[in-house]
């Protein structure tokens, strides 16, 4: 059977891109701006082309000549916009212009008309302040005259050893019945990375820098909110690996040694592989996985809409 297809915007370090993998599609292009994340994914993806580019200047017309296909023969258009201007995490800003790049996804579905399109999103975009917006975002998505849901869901149930919830879109061109995932079964944060044996350099590149960092873990005082230190539970999921998380004086912590997590931990913890290809400073590659989907949760999406698209060929 011919493999669905799929292009990837935003596509970062290629966390959708795995998950798409592994569900079976076939990648025939990926886009995004920044050039370390670009760097990671042609690592990590020798086989797919990766468009390192501006999504507000990349037009339908280029994307059709760039894959050689016609308007209406994509199976799938992926988009994570960039989720900061929604985010609890952060200072959140309706008129935060990052918050607009979910139109220009709008406008990319428009002109390649796929079968099916796939937005995630944070959940704090259908939060407080930001529910106007969400309600902006969603009209727009409807507009396009495709049949659209959207549930939030939280990747500890779909395969990813963390408690991280997000708003996935689904729309589909031709109106048929959108199945969402099942949940699964927890993985805590012991059994994901209870037995890694990291490197001396890992360890070192972990290690806390100041003393009051290591006397606000040890006293319990770290406050689990941005810009501060979070010490996992071994016994639970872990908790939202976020993208400032790798800076100097913040880290989670590990839920036993008096450490940040090792890069390697965070990837396990997002679902990607351990032995998935990191470049860059500790910085840069935290902040490449804290950005990225987490891949088993978007395989689990992904086989749903495949197992739909296959029921309707």
């Amino acid at each position: 059977m011919v493999r669905p297809t799929v292009i990837s915007t935003f596509a970062g370090c290629g966390g959708s891109s795995l998950g798409y993998q592994w569900a079976g599609f076939d990648e025939l292009l990926a886009i995004d701006f920044e050039s370390h994340a670009v760097e990671t994914f042609k690592l990590n993806f020798p086989d797919v082309d990766i468009w390192q580019a501006d999504i507000c200047k990349v037009t339908t017309e280029a994307i059709l000549e760039r894959t050689g296909i016609e308007v209406g023969e994509l199976d799938v258009l992926d988009g994570s916009p960039p989720c900061q201007g929604f985010s609890t995490a952060g200072k959140r800003k309706v008129g935060d212009t990052r918050n607009d790049l979910a139109f220009e996804f709008v406008r990319l579905i428009e002109g390649l008309k796929p079968r099916v399109f796939i937005m995630e999103n944070v959940s704090g975009m259908a939060k407080g302040g930001m529910k106007g917006r969400f309600n902006e975002i969603l009209t727009a998505l409807k507009g396009t005259g495709y049949y659209v849901e959207a549930h939030k869901l939280n990747a500890m149930y779909y395969g990813v050893p963390q408690s991280r919830e997000r708003i996935i879109f689904i729309g589909m061109r031709d109106g048929q019945k959108i199945k969402w995932p099942e949940r699964q079964e927890i993985i805590t944060v012991r059994e994901a990375i209870g037995r890694i044996e990291n490197s001396s350099k890992e360890l070192q590149e972990s290690a806390l820098k100041h003393t009051w960092q290591m006397y606000r873990v040890l006293t319990g005082q770290e406050k689990k909110k941005h810009f501060s230190l979070v010490r996992l539970v071994n016994d639970r999921p872990s908790a939202a690996i976020l993208k400032d998380a790798g800076n100097t004086a913040t880290g989670t912590i590990h839920p036993i040694e008096l450490r940040r997590l090792t890069t390697t931990e965070v990837a396990i913890l997002m679902s990607f592989p351990a032995d998935f290809v990191q470049v860059g400073s500790f910085k840069e590659r935290w902040a490449r996985f804290g950005n990225a989907v987490p891949p088993k949760m978007m395989q689990a999406i992904a086989e749903c809409v495949k197992e739909v698209l296959e029921g309707d060929m």
